[in-house]
């Protein structure tokens, strides 16, 4: 291809151009173009040929002067008229140079028509080249500028999540660490039971958020933090934890769960009632958690702090328009409410 559009591309444009003006001309003029001297066509077909040459040469010349001054990752309007002109010009500059003289000295002599087609058809074609010659790269670059923000706005997201991520582990780790710290005086054995289920759920909160893993991974990882809490929580907790056995290997993004129940055990009160369920229905993973409050500690509806926060804002990350996720107090209950569509189920 590279040799094509080197060393043949421009004879065949040069001939081209030559035969289009010279067709438009015979027609009007009634010439008939092989009664006139063949000396005469050969030279000025050589004459076009090589007039091609050095217009590819010096269109090609200028289209990299233009990609050296401005990456052609930035096309804008002006970049493309300025192009289009310097073009132009060179087109007008060599065929006034060399066919003008040419028309002005063969056949019946330079006139009005034969200016018109010398100016106006090397220019279309010209026109022509150029859009044919930038297509490719525009289209290239387009397609190159898509990618890069796509690239970008992804990098943002992960950075997003990942800050996200790590705004869960302070008020985890200090929670866990106190009950170690209570245990230790009244029940070692106890405590010893805690630290190895505190180890487990630390590695996996260090599982990577923008990997899905099966659903199954994640009850394990809720039940340990449901053994933590109970042993922290008052002896008149009524929890009851409902899981679907169906829940095995559907795959979820991980700790997405999690901010409903710490929400719960964090604010539960009154007469203390706390129940969790976990359930599929069809395509749906649908979490359920409501917990007693006291009657006169105010909670925000659609967010308790900053743990629900960053759940709305991952979940628009991670299930964008497949997600429903609410909360509201009614009465003496806090009731949290997160549905998860997933398409990718593991038969």
């Amino acid at each position: 291809m590279k040799f094509f559009m080197k060393f043949i591309f421009p004879a065949i444009y040069g001939l081209t151009v030559y035969l289009t003006i010279r067709l438009l001309n015979d027609s009007v003029a009634q010439i008939k173009f092989w009664e006139r001297p063949w000396t005469l066509n050969a030279l000025e077909i050589a004459i076009s040929i090589f007039i091609g040459y050095v217009e590819i040469f010096l269109f090609t010349r200028l289209l990299r002067y233009f990609d050296r001054q401005q990456q052609v990752l930035n096309i804008y309007y002006g970049r493309i008229v300025k192009e289009l002109g310097w073009l132009i010009l060179i087109n007008l500059a060599l065929q006034n140079l060399v066919f003008t003289p040419m028309a002005a000295l063969t056949d019946d002599g330079l006139s009005w028509g034969d200016l018109a087609d010398i100016n106006v058809i090397p220019m279309l074609y010209a026109v022509i080249y150029y859009g044919i010659a930038r297509s490719s790269q525009f289209l290239n670059a387009y397609v190159d500028n898509r990618i890069q923000l796509e690239r970008v706005t992804n990098e943002q997201l992960e950075t997003e999540l990942k800050f996200l991520k790590a705004q869960y582990h302070p008020h985890f780790l200090f929670n866990a660490i106190n009950t170690v710290y209570f245990q230790m005086d009244e029940d070692v054995d106890g405590a010893k039971k805690t630290l190895e289920k505190f180890s487990e759920l630390l590695r996996y909160q260090l599982y990577d958020q923008q990997q899905q893993v099966p659903v199954i991974q994640e009850i394990d990882y809720l039940n340990n933090y449901v053994d933590i809490q109970k042993i922290r929580s008052s002896t008149q907790l009524a929890l009851a934890v409902e899981i679907d056995d169906r829940l095995q290997q559907q795959r979820v993004y991980p700790l997405l769960f999690l901010p409903l129940i710490e929400n719960a055990f964090k604010y539960v009160g009154g007469d203390y009632q706390l129940h969790i369920k976990l359930a599929l229905q069809g395509n749906d993973i649908i979490l359920a958690v409501s917990n007693s409050l006291h009657a006169m500690i105010p909670v925000k509806e659609n967010g308790a702090g900053i743990g629900l926060e960053n759940l709305q804002r991952r979940l628009q990350l991670l299930y964008p328009g497949k997600h429903r996720f609410t909360a509201s107090r009614q009465d003496h209950l806090f009731i949290a409410a997160l549905q998860l569509e997933i398409t990718n189920d593991a038969s």
